[in-house]
């Protein structure tokens, strides 16, 4: 276990680290760059559930209805990007699938033009702190980091969401992810990597309602956020693109609200992340069993131009 003076000393450095970008100018809305059409999002479960994809979507149908872009959600759950696996792995059905074992299909199938990678929570397989399997993160990190580049896409790192110990029953791990976090938000300024972080204001959301109410929890299982969870990645990943409207927004549906017609673009959007993340992942592959079966893809390219008339009828 990590003593709490390690990990208030963590949560210095993570408060260091968050201030590299303070001196960005201020924008109104998150804006992508022009090039930029087609956003893949990938990660684990807390990914593959998707709350913060469609919200990050949402605002963009609602906030710039003349840009054509299309986020993608290719998250897989249980994956890792460090190509880990603990023993016994869901009661030794199979072990964590690794992302590295799809990433060149996906890259290649997709063709990005910027991807969004949220991995960490899974990565330290909920053991205590470990130099070897940090280690293997950071190795794995940074190729995800150079296939990226390499395949001609820009990527947006996101730290680790929030491990809530008491929720979870691993003690110490919330800390080992405060390390996780920690590093990669030093890649901003070692290797100049684009990192956004989520982590830091999830534990401050924690830290802000736990003297009020020391049961508070943003995830039943200690993994696996509910919608404010979901909610506060969105608000941090769209702040860091540039977003400067959301301080006062309380969650998704008071996001879309600002729209006159946002509650149905919501839906729209949450009906389209649903069919392509499942035809994507059907249609790249992976090695995890269970997983739903999607639509062949042109099939379901032809619902989604569908939908995407939809949504641009309400914008």
């Amino acid at each position: 276990m990590i003593a709490p003076t390690v990990r208030l000393a963590v949560f210095i450095l993570l408060g260091l680290a968050a201030g590299v970008s303070a001196a960005e100018p201020a924008r109104a809305t998150a804006n992508l760059p022009a090039p930029v059409r087609r956003v893949v999002f990938l990660g684990d479960s807390i990914t593959h559930a998707g709350g913060y994809v469609s919200a990050v979507a949402t605002y963009f149908a609602t906030r710039h209805p003349g840009r054509a872009i299309e986020f993608l959600n290719l998250g897989l759950p249980s994956e890792t990007g460090s190509g880990l696996s603990e023993d016994g792995h869901a009661g030794g059905k199979f072990p964590r699938p690794d992302l590295h074992e799809r990433l060149g299909r996906v890259l290649a199938q997709t063709k990005p033009d910027l991807v969004i990678a949220c991995y960490g929570m899974n990565d330290g397989i909920y053991l205590p702190w470990s130099e070897e399997r940090f280690a293997r993160f950071k190795s794995g990190m940074a190729r995800l980091h150079d296939a990226a580049v390499k395949a001609g896409a820009k990527i947006l790192h996101v730290t680790p969401p929030t491990y809530e110990d008491a929720r979870g029953g691993k003690p110490g791990y919330a800390a080992v992810l405060d390390r996780y976090a920690a590093w990669l938000l030093q890649q901003r300024g070692a290797a100049k990597w684009d990192v956004a972080d989520v982590h830091m204001p999830m534990q401050r959301h924690l830290d802000e309602q736990w003297p009020r109410d020391p049961a508070y929890y943003l995830s039943n299982d200690g993994v696996h956020a509910g919608e404010t969870g979901h909610w506060i990645m969105a608000r941090e990943i769209l702040r860091h693109l540039g977003a400067r409207d959301l301080d006062a927004v309380a969650g998704p549906a008071a996001m879309a609200a600002r729209h006159p017609r946002g509650a149905e673009i919501a839906k729209l959007v949450a009906q389209r992340h649903a069919l392509m993340r499942d035809a994507w992942l059907s249609a790249t592959g992976h090695t995890r069993p269970g997983m739903k079966a999607g639509l062949p893809l042109a099939e379901a390219q032809a619902q989604a131009a569908e939908l995407d008339r939809r949504i641009a009828a309400q914008q």
